[in-house]
C-alpha cells in the first residue's frame, strides 16, 4: 500500500510539474520602469587606483540606502565593456529610483545625505549626476 501510495504522489505530482508553464529567458520579456525619477551619479576618485578609498565611498553610499525616499538601488563599477560610445572612467556609479520630483528633491535634503556629501567628499576630484524621468 505505501509504495502505491508514493508511486500515485510521484504520478500526481510530475503531472502538475509537467503542467507548469516553462518560461525561458529567451520568453521573458523586459519590464519597464515607469512613474519613477532615476537619479544617476558617477563618482570619479581623487585616487582611483586606492582599493581603500573606493570601499571608503562605496560604504559611505550604503548609508544612503536608509533614505525613506529611495525605492531601488545599486552601487557599481565600470563594467570593463569596451566601445566607441562607453565612458568608463569613472570609479563608482550611485544609482537609485525615487518616486518623483518631490521625492528627490527631499532625498538632497535629507540628513543621510547631507552626511555623506560632508564625510566623503574628500575622497572625489568629480560628480557628474543625470537626473531622468519618463520620457513617454
Amino acid at each position: 500500500m505505501e509504495n502505491s501510495s508514493r508511486r500515485k504522489f510521484v504520478k500526481t505530482a510530475s503531472a502538475a510539474v509537467a503542467a507548469l508553464p516553462i518560461v525561458g529567458a529567451a520568453e521573458a520579456k523586459p519590464k519597464a520602469m515607469k512613474n519613477v525619477f532615476v537619479h544617476q551619479v558617477y563618482f570619479w576618485l581623487k585616487n582611483p587606483n586606492s582599493t581603500a578609498d573606493r570601499d571608503k565611498l562605496v560604504e559611505g553610499l550604503k548609508t544612503l540606502t536608509k533614505i525613506k525616499h529611495i525605492q531601488s538601488w545599486h552601487i557599481g563599477v565600470p563594467a570593463g565593456t569596451s566601445r566607441d560610445v562607453i565612458d568608463g572612467s569613472f570609479s563608482i556609479s550611485w544609482l537609485n529610483t525615487l518616486k518623483d520630483r518631490t521625492a528627490q528633491d527631499a532625498y538632497q535634503i535629507d540628513p543621510i545625505h547631507l552626511a555623506f556629501v560632508e564625510n566623503y567628499k574628500h575622497l572625489w576630484e568629480k560628480v557628474v549626476v543625470y537626473d531622468s524621468i519618463d520620457a513617454i
